[in-house]
């Protein structure tokens, strides 16, 4: 079965004035939309693997993908997989901080939020050229890592809770290269019912 775009569930104003609407529609239409369909191709010279998961395909850093396909599989896979969570973990009035199970999780982890915050955004402006910065799950605590280019945290085994893409074009429109004002507008857009339902469902 082919991959497919998924919607968004809000629209392409929907993050204004944090993140905007033509950087919206250019990212999911033209980039996701062609991770999808390179990640399609690739796979038609193995049908074998057609009906796995995403999450299958990239598992213990592409153990059942062919050595021909592999590399197209790691770049288009993971981009395919790292924006659709990446459009599921905003929506529009997003922002503040986390309670629950997850701001316990943050809190025992990094003390504070602050914290959280500081050490997030230090290694999505660390990250030099194109990458992400993820908050994942490891055992019953958290920890946050940098990843070049579409490579997910679950090529290494983590469950990404949430992440923030820090290619160019997830924010150029608007902030230009002044990727630290895009770092701390994107906090604005965050929606942490969701996030948490990845932090309660994670591996």
């Amino acid at each position: 079965m082919a991959f497919t775009l998924p919607p968004l569930t809000y629209g392409f104003d929907a993050l204004e004035p944090h993140i905007d609407s033509a950087t919206m529609k250019v990212h999911h239409d033209g980039h996701h939309a062609a991770y999808v369909n390179n990640l399609n191709k690739a796979l038609e010279s193995a049908p074998g693997l057609q009906n796995k998961s995403v999450e299958d395909l990239l598992a213990n850093n592409l153990a059942a993908v062919p050595d021909s396909i592999k590399t197209a599989v790691r770049n288009n896979g993971g981009g395919h997989l790292n924006h659709t969570m990446f459009w599921a973990i905003m929506g529009p009035n997003g922002g503040g901080e986390p309670s629950g199970p997850l701001g316990e999780a943050i809190h025992s982890t990094f003390s504070t939020f602050a914290t959280l915050k500081e050490k997030f955004n230090a290694a999505a402006m660390g990250r030099f050229g194109s990458g992400w910065a993820w908050l994942v799950k490891k055992g019953s605590g958290l920890e946050i890592l940098s990843t070049a280019n579409q490579d997910s945290p679950i090529l290494e085994g983590h469950y990404p809770i949430f992440g923030l893409d820090v290619w160019e074009h997830a924010y150029y429109l608007k902030y230009q290269n002044r990727r630290a004002e895009y770092v701390t507008a994107w906090w604005n857009t965050v929606n942490w019912t969701e996030v948490e339902k990845r932090f309660l469902a994670g591996r």
